[in-house]
């Protein structure tokens, strides 16, 4: 059990990475974007499946918030309450 609510803290915490280096510009040859990219990888097959099913709020003219993010994230953090306490 111990090691399930690990991970989950870890994956959290990439969320989270994830979430910042999505805030600021990164160059194709910086090493921030091979991180970025890897960040991507482990994220991705969670929150593109909710991303088709839930759409992004929308704020003025192109500019969304990723609401699947935050199902995810919440989803987790309940799970951790649940399963870790």
């Amino acid at each position: 059990m111990e090691i399930i609510c690990s991970l989950l803290s870890l994956y959290l915490f990439v969320l989270m990475a994830r979430a910042i280096l999505s805030w600021f510009p990164v160059s194709h040859d910086s090493p921030v974007k091979k991180i970025r990219d890897a960040i991507d990888v482990v994220t991705e097959p969670v929150l593109s499946p909710l991303r088709n099913v839930i759409p992004p709020l929308q704020f003025g003219s192109g500019m969304g918030l990723d609401m699947s993010f935050m199902v995810v994230v919440f989803g987790i953090i309940i799970f951790q309450s649940a399963l870790c306490s």
